[in-house]
């Protein structure tokens, strides 16, 4: 068995909170996953109220379509690493304030941005600071419950599952995962000559989910599935060995008309690939 979640930002970022539900309980997703992107508006929902919340709850089970996991973007702006001290407050703010949000609606699972800092440089620093505040990040988590797992990003940082596992090993944590992006992993495993296949291996037992998503070397967003390098039969395979069997399609709404035909024959193109290695596992 497996699930399959829809990206929130597949949809147009004027649809409602019941819209959005609605659009993926219509095309067949299992659940939703939730964007706390680098947005002002996206950011304002960790301040949503007490009655705000029981509100997306109510709709969530009124529409029998739920928020289940969260893809933490924002630190992308505000990063856990950086030398900035009201960057790094702020940084610490939306962690927290994921987390709490995430308890109240019922989502299960956080995915963070493995980057230590993204508009500044990088250093040992930064990455001194970026470990310091993930510790405290994990620590809270356990405290609520709720599973972080990083993703695997577009810079050297953490482009991989096996620099992911550095500090997965090193908060030996229950509550700290990798929650790879098969797209990334292709890219980063291109331009280095290494194998996707043994990456994704070297976290197995780790994981929590996988985004599925299409790139090309260079391109790491927008690419239409189908357009691009990416092999999804081979890294579902693998994904599925290594005992994940929560998925997700990423894609966007870039202003589309045809949004709602795309996002179903992205649907159709993971479903169909997920059903068969369920049919092969049962042979």
């Amino acid at each position: 068995m497996f699930t399959l979640g829809m990206y929130e930002k597949a949809v147009p970022q004027t649809q409602s909170i019941a819209e959005i539900l609605r659009t993926a309980k219509r095309i067949g997703y299992d659940y939703v996953e939730l964007s706390i992107d680098e947005s002002n508006q996206r950011i304002s929902r960790l301040n949503l109220s007490q009655t705000e919340r029981l509100a997306w709850v109510q709709t969530m089970y009124q529409e029998a379509m739920f928020f289940r996991s969260l893809c933490l973007s924002a630190h992308r702006k505000y990063p856990l690493g950086s030398l900035n001290p009201e960057c790094a407050k702020r940084s610490w703010e939306i962690l927290e304030g994921a987390i709490h949000l995430a308890d109240a609606l019922g989502i299960r699972t956080i995915q963070l941005a493995g980057y230590d800092v993204y508009y500044e440089p990088s250093n040992e620093e930064t990455k001194k600071r970026f470990i310091h505040q993930l510790l405290k990040g994990v620590e809270k988590a356990a405290q609520y419950g709720v599973t972080l797992g990083f993703e695997t990003m577009e810079t050297p940082f953490m482009n991989t599952v096996k620099k992911a596992m550095e500090y997965v090993h090193l908060a030996d944590n229950n509550y700290l995962t990798v929650y790879p992006d098969l797209g990334n992993l292709t890219n980063a495993a291109k331009e280095a000559g290494d194998s996707v296949i043994e990456d994704i291996r070297s976290g197995t037992g780790h994981f929590c989910a996988i985004h599925l998503k299409e790139t090309k070397p260079g391109i790491y967003r927008e690419v239409p599935f189908g357009a691009g390098h990416v092999d999804f039969r081979e890294g579902i395979q693998t994904a599925w060995s290594c005992g994940i069997r929560r998925f997700v399609t990423e894609l966007w709404d870039v202003g589309q008309k045809e949004w709602e035909q795309e996002l179903r024959r992205t649907f159709s193109f993971a479903r169909e690939l997920l059903e068969e290695q369920q049919q092969k596992e049962k042979k």
